[in-house]
């Protein structure tokens, strides 16, 4: 079985003043071809620079990786009533759609598909099985809106039946992979009404509202979709809007950055200062590969990987992102010294 690891690039992003990029800059040249972000370079998309990250580098900012480092170092062993504890749990949770809990998990919340993310570490004998439960808090059809306030009862299915079915609480909540997405999305970038620009102030509003829900959250590691140019013509989520949520996650992403601790609040994301209103955030793997081009790791997506609807994940899809995923967290410094067994941050 190939290992698909996710690649980190890293590129600057035009941007308007004080928020998220609104329009391309005059000077840029704006390219309609869709290629990965971890592959686009300095060149762009619609005038809109590619990479996960800004100023043009292929790593982290120093500052947030150091911040980021912080927060890691806060993850440990906690019991039900989010007290130290070294016979405790941490509870990496995912949180989003049908795809989200597809991917992560693939079946019931106690019995996950073994080619899922949750079957595969759980079979992985680097994982820290005593202390890590992975929950799968995501539920199909339940979008951003459903996720962006504290009552949502998307949050009660989770403490009630997601959580507890595994023997954990809330408070022992302090990772969240998050994959989201808005349905019938119809507004292209670079239209200043793009879809692409709802999704990032919905997702302002919803790692704030996991931070209230979820009080020792640290990090939120998100990734945006997978390929979905199989499912053309459609009205559910085809491209470029598939494509387009990696410059949402990037721009939300972006937005913490700029502001850090003391800065101002992005005009559209809303204020994310890391451990006051929101976790400290930073890219998953990246997922998205222009069909069946092969990127730079050599990632494709095959009609094949796909359920009749060609939006939905089949059984080998699930394992693609399952294992990187895996890879991602056994990799990362913000995730490893907690994910895996005899380590420390």
């Amino acid at each position: 079985m190939r290992s698909w690891l996710p690649v980190v690039a890293v590129l600057a992003t035009a941007c308007s003043s004080g928020g998220t990029p609104a329009q391309p800059t005059s000077a840029a040249k704006p390219d309609t071809l869709r290629v990965p972000l971890t592959d686009l370079g300095t060149a762009t998309y619609r005038g809109f620079q590619g990479g996960l990250y800004p100023d043009g580098s292929n790593t982290m900012p120093a500052a947030h990786a150091a911040l980021g480092t912080t927060f890691a170092r806060s993850i440990r062993p906690l019991n039900a009533a989010g007290q130290s504890d070294p016979n405790g749990k941490i509870v990496l949770l995912s949180v989003g759609m049908s795809n989200t809990t597809q991917e992560f998990c693939g079946a019931g919340p106690t019995a996950c598909q073994s080619v899922s993310f949750v079957g595969q570490a759980l079979a992985d004998p680097a994982v820290d099985r005593a202390h890590l439960v992975l929950v799968d808090g995501a539920q199909g059809g339940m979008v951003i809106v459903n996720w962006d306030q504290p009552t949502d009862p998307t949050y009660t299915t989770v403490r009630d039946q997601r959580l507890a079915a595994l023997g954990v609480t809330e408070a022992q909540v302090q990772a969240v992979w998050l994959k989201q997405a808005t349905p019938g999305p119809t507004t292209p970038l670079p239209d200043a009404n793009a879809d692409a620009y709802t999704i990032v102030a919905g997702l302002g509003n919803l790692v704030r509202t996991l931070k209230v829900r979820y009080p020792n959250l640290q990090i939120v590691f998100l990734s945006s979709r997978i390929y979905a140019g199989y499912a053309q013509p459609g009205t559910l989520n085809p491209e470029p809007f598939a494509y387009e949520t990696g410059f949402a996650v990037k721009w939300l992403i972006e937005a913490q950055i700029r502001q850090g601790a003391t800065g101002p609040a992005d005009a559209r994301a809303g204020d994310l200062r890391p451990g006051v209103t929101a976790p400290w955030l930073a890219w998953g793997p990246y997922l998205w590969a222009d069909g069946r081009t092969p990127r730079a790791d050599g990632l494709v997506w095959l009609s094949e990987d796909y359920q009749s609807d060609f939006t939905h994940p089949n059984t080998t899809a699930r394992q693609k992102v399952g294992a990187m995923l895996l890879a991602f967290m056994k990799t990362s410094t913000h995730a490893s010294c907690w994910f895996l067994a005899g380590r420390t941050c």
